[in-house]
């Protein structure tokens, strides 16, 4: 035994890389990888063969620990009975592993226990199985388990589902009727502070009235805003909104009182560069009146440009600038530091509910209407109104249209009764500076025109009659809706690009149906009037306007008007102003008219057409050409005359004692002014004003001190510098439209590349003026014509006394 167990010691193994090369063993199966390793057993139908072999050999390894082995095995035992697995094969080493870790710690897991089965796949699949848990000794109690679980689960989780939906939508009503209460505290605490404004503006307006004589000789601040409060639709709409409430900022030139000192209120930023041009610009009053450049001064302490710090906090939300004012404390506290203990008053531009508010904030009256009355008669069917209250001649027409059945019904009358007008205007109420127009050619497109014209000349002047017209109307009316469905056209297709569009703000927000002057030739005017307080109604500037872009949109405007005889306008605006005072109208407002030559009479008609109850661009502009002139504009003879040049002391006209002494011709003090706050060209942007003016005066763009006429211009932006106004001034009108064309023309040629034309108006502008040009050329060929006819006549009779009373004789 020793010598077998010596040599068995001795026998040393054959390495693999030196023996022989031996044959591959053959496949195995699970049974015989079994073999090789130790301590398995089985577990059948969950019960342990505890007499094999193996499972005895096991326990006399590891029988010092059996105790938390054994407990481990009757985990093992009750999973595999309760999942009615049929045989599976235990790894004893890994189960005593997992024993000494659960020994003290919780339950083992279900995966656990399976980490120390061999055949895990098999007895994984059993187990997963569904239903599989139910098949053990005590399945059907568990199933009965479940199922009550289960239902228990379902009935409490829809109950519990149904409690928070229930409670979510009590929420939501709480919060709702919280959010509505505290909403209609809010809404009733702004209705009593709007009315409390309401009041104390109405208490400001009548002490301003009291004081307005003292007032106007005395000194005082004038505080000007000029706002643009329209709807909040009509705002969104706007591009550019602060840029356009900066149109006006010739409203400084009030300081030519000199009891007058000016607060504007900027909307937007400005640079060093336009503030010293103002400046600049500002200071040349004593030189104009004294005829020398050199007389120049400092007048920037008698004016303040402030911008409220909320002007660009609100990018998004298209405020007015009252509203902006409102909620920039820091500009009003300045306001308030500027006119402590001084006279002062407010004059705004388009009335916002937010001018009470600053009128409140700051203790000042306002020079302006309610917002209410402002609002309601800025409207076309307002305007109608005042118009017809006013016994002033108005276009056939019809307002306060708010259905479509009513649109046709009352076009159809309109056709009618006024078949000899071509086109037929369709006005939104609440638009402005002809965005909300279309056109409708109705006679052109009626299949029974011609049988109404018929008709017409047959009834004569028994036409007017309803009983005539009812035939023709019925023929119309039922043509009508064909005819605007398919031939009506919108004016400005960027806010309204068809007739639907059109059509349906129409209809929303009412409008009127108004007749287009029946003839070629058409000349639309604007007449800026202002109501004081005590009820006085000053004219301030009466001109023809100039378009562009469209026929119907003022692109610019020349002054003094020379279109109708100045008493007939004079006594249609007197009657138009005291239409507005008796509705409570106070303050700058504008009136527009057109005038024509009646194809029926021959004669000249003037129709009221419009009325904007604010301050409008023309007013700041007719200031600024006051201001550099020193001149004076007679609204009611329509003339404009500046003082004539002051003769230079210096120089003495040497002549002979023989010679006769030849009367100087008197200068010519007559003036005529050209003017536009809408001047557009995007490549402006690249140029410096200072780069600009060297070119302006590179070509002889400039205001002549001395003579009083020339060229000045009017910064609206400092950092986008699109757009600019401009001022012409001249002897004659032609002469004035002739060199704001030429203005114009300079700019672009010098300001654009062939391959950089950029955006602009000027070239419909020069356009329109040519026009006008044209007009006035043919109007003055007319007129000497008509003298020297007259003279001709006058010698005639002339020549006939002197031969009758030779002949007598």
């Amino acid at each position: 035994m020793a010598s077998s167990a010596k040599s068995a010691k001795s026998v040393v193994p054959l390495k693999t890389h030196e023996g022989p090369l031996q044959p591959l063993p053959p496949p195995t199966t699970p049974a015989s990888e079994f073999k090789h390793m130790s301590h398995r057993f089985a577990i059948q139908h969950g019960k342990i063969r505890d007499q094999s072999q193996d499972f005895l050999a096991f326990k006399q390894h590891y029988c010092l620990s059996w105790g938390s082995i054994v407990t481990m095995l009757q985990h093992m035992e009750r999973m595999l009975r309760n999942y009615a697995v049929p045989l599976a094969f235990i790894n004893g080493d890994k189960l005593a592993d997992l024993s000494l870790e659960f020994e003290l710690e919780k339950q083992p897991t279900v995966k656990d226990l399976l980490s120390v089965i061999i055949n895990i796949d098999d007895v994984e699949a059993i187990i997963t199985r569904p239903g599989r848990r139910f098949l053990g000794p005590d399945g059907e109690h568990v199933a009965a388990t479940k199922i009550q679980a289960t239902w228990r689960r379902y009935k409490d989780r829809s109950a519990y589902l149904e409690y928070r939906r229930k409670k979510w939508a009590a929420g939501v009503i709480a919060i709702s009727w919280i959010m509505n209460v505290k909403l209609s505290k809010i809404r009733k605490q702004l209705r009593t502070t709007r009315q409390t404004q309401l009041e104390l503006f109405r208490k400001r307006a009548k002490k301003l009235k009291l004081n307005w004589e003292r007032l106007q000789r005395s000194r005082r601040v004038l505080i000007h805003i000029p706002s643009l409060g329209y709807s909040q639709k009509i705002r969104d709409a706007i591009k550019d909104m602060n840029i356009r409430q900066n149109l006006q900022m010739a409203r400084i030139c009030d300081i030519a009182d000199p009891n007058v000192e000016v607060i504007y209120i900027c909307p937007v930023q400005v640079n060093d560069e336009t503030l010293q041009y103002y400046a600049k610009l500002m200071g040349l009053r004593s030189a104009v009146e004294s005829g020398n450049v050199e007389d120049q001064t400092d007048v920037t302490s008698r004016y303040k440009i402030i911008v409220p710090e909320a002007s660009n906090r609100f990018p998004s939300h298209s405020m007015c600038l009252s509203t902006l004012l409102k909620y920039s404390p820091k500009a009003l506290q300045r306001l308030q530091n500027l006119i402590k203990g001084r006279d002062a008053y407010i004059v705004p531009g388009v009335m916002h509910k937010d001018d009470l508010s600053v009128s409140d904030i700051l203790d000042v009256p306002m020079l302006g209407s309610e917002p209410d009355i402002a609002q309601l008669y800025s409207t076309k069917s307002g305007s109608k109104r005042v118009f017809t209250s006013a016994k002033v001649d108005v276009p056939p027409s019809e307002y306060d249209v708010y259905s479509l059945p009513q649109l046709h019904e009352c076009l159809a009358q309109l056709v009618t009764e006024n078949l000899d007008v071509k086109r037929w205007l369709f006005k939104l109420d609440d638009e402005f500076d002809g965005r909300g127009i279309a056109y409708c050619d109705v006679p052109a497109n009626l299949k029974c025109y011609s049988w109404a014209k018929k008709e017409e000349q047959r009834y004569g002047e028994k036409w007017n009659k309803k009983w005539a017209q009812e035939a023709a109307f019925i023929r119309i009316h039922a043509e009508i809706p064909d005819v605007v469905a398919k031939h009506s056209v919108p004016v400005n297709t960027s806010v309204f690009p068809t007739w639907q569009k059109f059509l349906e703000a129409f209809l929303s927000q009412g409008g009127v149906i108004e007749a287009c002057p029946p003839s070629e030739s058409v000349t639309a005017l604007s007449v800026d009037m202002m109501i004081e307080p005590t009820g006085k109604i000053n004219v301030i500037s009466c001109g023809d306007q100039i378009h562009a872009e469209t026929p119907f949109m003022s692109w610019g405007i020349s002054i003094p008007q020379s279109s109708v005889e100045p008493s007939i306008l004079s006594d249609a605006c007197q009657k138009v102003g005291k239409a507005c005072h008796q509705r409570g109208v106070v303050g700058y407002f504008t009136a527009d008219f057109v005038t024509f030559i009646d194809p029926r009479t021959m004669d000249q008609r003037l129709w009221a057409i419009d009325l904007n109850l604010s301050y409008c661009d023309s007013v700041a502009m007719t200031k600024l050409m006051l201001y550099v002139t020193g001149g004076k504009l007679d609204t009611k003879n329509c003339t404009f005359e500046v003082p004539p040049p002051k003769k230079e002391k210096n120089k003495v006209k040497r002549r002979s004692r023989w010679d006769p002494e030849e009367p100087e011709a008197p200068p010519n003090t007559n003036r005529f002014a050209v003017m536009s706050t809408r001047l557009l060209h995007t490549n402006l942007a690249v140029v410096h004003y200072s780069v600009f003016f060297q070119m302006c005066r590179a070509h002889g763009i400039g205001f002549d001190i001395k003579e009083k006429q020339g060229t000045v211009f009017t910064l609206i932006d400092s950092f986008k510098r699109e757009g600019i106004g401009m001022l012409t001034i001249g002897e004659e009108l032609q002469g004035s439209l002739a060199t704001f064309a030429r203005n114009l023309s300079v700019i672009h040629q010098e300001i654009s590349a062939p391959n950089m034309q950029g955006q602009t108006n000027f070239k419909a502008a020069i356009e329109d003026i040519e026009g006008i040009l044209g007009t006035t050329i043919q109007n003055v060929d007319r007129a000497k014509q008509e003298q020297e006819e007259k003279e001709l006549e006058r010698d005639r009779k002339r020549a006939a006394e002197i031969s009758a009373a030779s002949m007598q004789s």
